[in-house]
């Protein structure tokens, strides 16, 4: 499911930790990204592949750069999932 890959996405701390930076940005360019962490353009561009195709965030190239903003309804339903898990238990 959707979901269970969205979860697999953020189970990965480099993964989980691109994530936040870019809801903190709301959106954000890959030089931002690469300039607040201690990563390399090529580990950048896997992790965010993989965000991509979970869902979590969308993906749009601006000149040479590439430009992430979070799938807010997508959060948003994550977040649900826990509220209603929490009803249910």
């Amino acid at each position: 499911s959707q979901t269970a890959a969205a979860f697999k996405a953020l189970g990965d701390p480099t993964r989980l930790q691109v994530f936040q930076a870019i809801r903190a940005k709301g959106d954000i360019c890959a030089c931002n990204i690469l300039e607040q962490m201690d990563i390399t353009q090529p580990t950048l561009s896997h992790h965010v592949k993989q965000l991509c195709a979970a869902g979590l965030i969308s993906c749009r190239k601006e000149g040479r750069w590439m430009h992430y903003t979070v799938n807010e309804d997508f959060a948003k339903s994550l977040s649900a999932w826990f509220v209603d898990a929490e009803d249910q238990g």
